[in-house]
């Protein structure tokens, strides 16, 4: 598996769980998403973007780090450019670090629609922000995950979901039919082994993460 991090322009925390995602991970930063490479102490491989959200200094202070320019009009958003420069690269693992939160909120809603895009592709994908982490459901596939008791998780639905089966919560469910735009699937309590299976239908399970960003 070739496991690829790449920077993005939302909001990052460092934790010691995202310190342990990243390890060993090839690491893709996109234009403004440079910055957090300071705040995690690494040094991508690849900066990508039109350089038009760079913070002051940080071009001269990674001059060493090739980059790939674009024009500033152009009809890919930094991020969807830094994911196709990994999948160039042979990725078949991706963290999306700093997909939640900054000042775009269309991009955040693009960077779940384009883990969701990419898990259809057969390519595994997680956004996080440290404190917050979203996997895509794989329609067919019993997923499991060792968050703490108590983490507080949401499941989006991105379409009407159909045999949605939820165990080791608060408020379990059993093989339910969830009509698009529901809250039924908001604010639930992981409690004893979480593990989620969705039949048929798109969605983004969604964590909020303990102090520390502990699981």
């Amino acid at each position: 598996m070739s496991r690829f991090t790449l920077l993005l322009g939302g909001d990052l925390t460092r934790t010691p769980a995202l310190d342990a995602e990243i390890a060993d991970s090839r690491i893709i930063a996109a234009d403004s998403g440079m910055r957090h490479a300071a705040l995690l102490d690494v040094k991508p491989e690849l900066w990508v973007g039109d350089f038009d959200s760079v913070p002051d200094g940080f071009e001269d202070a990674y001059a060493d780090v090739a980059r790939r320019t674009f024009p500033s009009e152009k009809d890919k958003t930094d991020g969807e450019i830094a994911i196709a420069a990994a999948l160039e690269a042979g990725a078949t693992s991706l963290l999306l670090a700093g997909a939640f939160g900054g000042e775009r909120a269309d991009h955040m809603f693009l960077h779940f629609a384009q883990a969701l895009q990419l898990s259809e592709r057969g390519i595994a994908a997680k956004l996080t922000s440290g404190h917050q982490e979203g996997v895509p459901l794989v329609s067919g596939q019993r997923h499991s995950f060792a968050y703490a008791d108590g983490t507080l998780f949401s499941i989006l639905g991105f379409s009407e979901l159909s045999g949605l089966t939820v165990e080791g919560a608060k408020w379990p469910l059993d093989a339910v039919e969830v009509p698009f735009g529901s809250s039924l699937t908001l604010s639930n309590v992981a409690d004893g082994g979480l593990s989620i299976t969705l039949m048929k239908g798109r969605a983004l399970f969604m964590a909020h993460l303990l102090n520390d960003g502990e699981r």
